[in-house]
């Protein structure tokens, strides 16, 4: 085996035993099997999950990140959930809010330091007031809300959030024990019908099978007239005995409660061990790490041991595209759904489109610089995504609008791979630019090849594209009885049908050649992010679905950032060393 082929190889064996190694299952906490915990399945948001995607997802909408440190030790989200539903006064303490708005921390009645994040303990005496400037801030539509109106409306909706995730198993620091006890007894009806009002989840299987889930409250207000539920005993068992630190009691009721969830629900004990697999190697971002890796690898390579470097860099690009296959494969069965059910779907899927695309052309031309373009999209991709994700569950259940496997499978899929193909277009052109002004020296054969591959990824873009557009006029006409309507997505998506149709008849014209193809090219990323991002962001049409209010800035930044490339791309090469050799030291300006 050739030096070339061995680095590639072992970048790539590398990488996987890297991903492979943060999958494996965290050891106990202090003799807690909390990871067990995380195993036990749940219904939230309308479909079944683990407690461990529960935690993770709230914990990120409520602070931004899926664990912290509190006490001078971290604290994952499994362990912050536990805390939250049975030591609320210890939950109380840590600080998990982040404000960051200076005129919410003067409402407050904090000073703006460095320390971002505040406890429940601290804004609790200011809860009434939260609501209320809340409230009258929900008054106003989201468009038009000032930044204090939209971080306290914000603040507000995290403060819910834990609030019914503390009330969920048991009302105030009321035990469950207690509570199961006296669920006959005076002033029991009100408490039971606060916690089913309360309840952020639902983890008591259904007696009878079936799916429909109870909350804590639900099932004791169905034990007043039958026998207590099962499940019961060791989730009381599991809420004391935590309270109290008892490892050894707290590893027997998570071990009977899964058993009792299991003797009723063993497919959805199935899935919960899947997700909580596929939670642990994060294969997005772990996907993310291997791409900007590859990335810095390359650069490398440019300096100093090319003829081993970029073959690494190869390796690790390959890798990261089997990682985030892996993770997109997971997530099909996971959902039971194609990979794009919503635009953190879309975004992962482009990136994984734009990587696989780019492999083929490295092993088409092998030229390198396809790795650094491919590698660079992936990784901006799954940046993207990483944003899109912060506002929770990732696989929340569809839309109805979206819930249509067959017309998912061919419509959305067929026409963001049509995105993909269009933005690597524009990634190449991009890459044509920079190196047109950087490289010292320019290879005229491996410019014709950068050029011949746009114009080859344009024609299977336009493709794409055009197919996707058609049969979602089809997915139209059985959805909602008309073909084509004006809508705003529609019509983004035929705008990116229109530019890249303009960009092929442009170069057969003869009006454009080079430099022009490229430049057109680049715009095209400005025609597909209006299409992918900008139609949502308007709020009207009938797929209006993805609004992101926070998305305006990083848009129109984008945007900028291409039309100055395509300047960039229209210019001499090197314009700045032909204007100092016009004005040399001494001559007049």
């Amino acid at each position: 085996m050739s030096a070339a082929r061995m680095a590639t190889a072992g970048a790539v064996v590398l990488a996987l035993v890297g991903v492979a190694s943060a999958a494996v299952r965290p050891g106990r906490l202090r003799g807690f099997d909390v990871d067990a915990f995380g195993h036990l399945p749940v219904l939230d948001g309308g479909r079944l999950k683990p407690i461990d995607s529960l935690a993770r997802n709230s914990l990120l909408v409520i602070r931004g990140r899926q664990g912290f440190a509190f006490e001078r030790r971290s604290v994952s989200a499994d362990e912050w959930l536990l805390e939250v539903l049975f030591r609320g006064e210890v939950a109380d303490r840590q600080p998990i809010f982040v404000i960051d708005d200076p005129d919410v921390l003067g409402l407050l009645g904090l000073r703006q330091t460095s320390e971002r994040y505040h406890s429940f303990q601290v804004l609790e005496p200011r809860l009434q007031e939260i609501q209320r400037q809340a409230n009258s801030a929900r008054a106003i539509d989201g468009k038009l809300r000032t930044r204090f109106q939209a971080a306290i409306v914000n603040l507000f909706d995290r403060l819910v959030l834990y609030w019914k995730l503390r009330n969920t198993v048991q009302l105030g620091q009321a035990p469950l024990e207690a509570e199961i006890e006296a669920r006959n007894g005076p002033g029991a009806v009100q408490r039971q019908e606060s916690l089913a009002k309360l309840a952020a989840f639902r983890p008591v299987p259904p007696p009878g099978g079936g799916d429909q889930w109870l909350s804590v409250g639900e099932a004791l207000q169905a034990a007043r007239s039958a026998p207590l539920d099962p499940a019961f005993e060791p989730l009381a068992s599991l809420a004391s005995s935590w309270d109290a630190q008892d490892a050894a009691r707290f590893n027997r009721a998570v071990a009977d409660l899964r058993s009792a969830i299991g003797a009723r629900q063993p497919e959805a004990l199935s899935r919960a061990d899947s997700e909580c697999l596929f939670n642990r190697a994060q294969p997005f971002y772990a996907g993310l790490v291997i791409y900007v890796v590859s990335l810095l690898v390359l650069f490398t390579s440019w300096l100093w041991k090319r003829e081993l470097l970029q073959p690494a860099a190869f390796g690790l690009l390959a890798a990261g595209a089997l990682v985030h296959t892996a993770g997109l494969v997971a997530r099909i069965l996971l959902q039971g759904r194609p990979p794009v059910t919503n635009l953190y779907s879309s975004a992962v899927f482009v990136g994984w489109s734009a990587v696989v695309l780019g492999i083929v052309l490295e092993q088409l031309y092998r030229r390198g610089f396809v790795t650094a373009i491919a590698a660079a999209a992936g990784s901006a991709s799954l940046i993207i995504a990483q944003h899109l994700g912060a506002d929770g569950d990732t696989m929340e259940m569809m839309r109805a609008v979206l819930d249509s496997n067959f017309w998912l499978a061919t419509h959305v899929v067929t026409i963001t791979i049509g995105y993909s193909g269009t933005f690597l277009a524009g990634a190449l052109a991009i890459g044509y630019a920079l190196r047109k002004q950087l490289v010292p020296r320019l290879d005229p054969t491996a410019t014709r090849t950068l050029v011949s591959m746009t114009y080859g990824i344009v024609c299977f873009a336009l493709f794409f594209s055009f197919v996707g557009t058609v049969l979602g006029g089809i997915w139209a006409d059985q959805s909602w009885g008309r073909f084509w309507g004006w809508d705003p997505k529609e019509n983004g998506a035929l705008l990116i049908v229109l530019w890249n149709a303009l960009i092929l008849h442009a170069r057969w014209g003869g009006y454009v050649r080079e430099r022009g193809i490229m430049a057109m090219a680049i715009f095209g990323n400005v025609v597909t992010s209006l299409s992918w991002f900008g139609v949502n962001m308007l709020g009207i049409g009938l797929h209006s679905y993805g609004f992101i209010e926070s998305a305006f800035w990083a848009l129109s930044a984008f945007i900028a950032s291409q039309l100055l490339l395509m300047v960039l791309c229209m210019l001499p090469r090197q314009f700045w060393r032909a204007a100092a050799q016009r004005h040399r030291p001494g001559e007049a300006l």
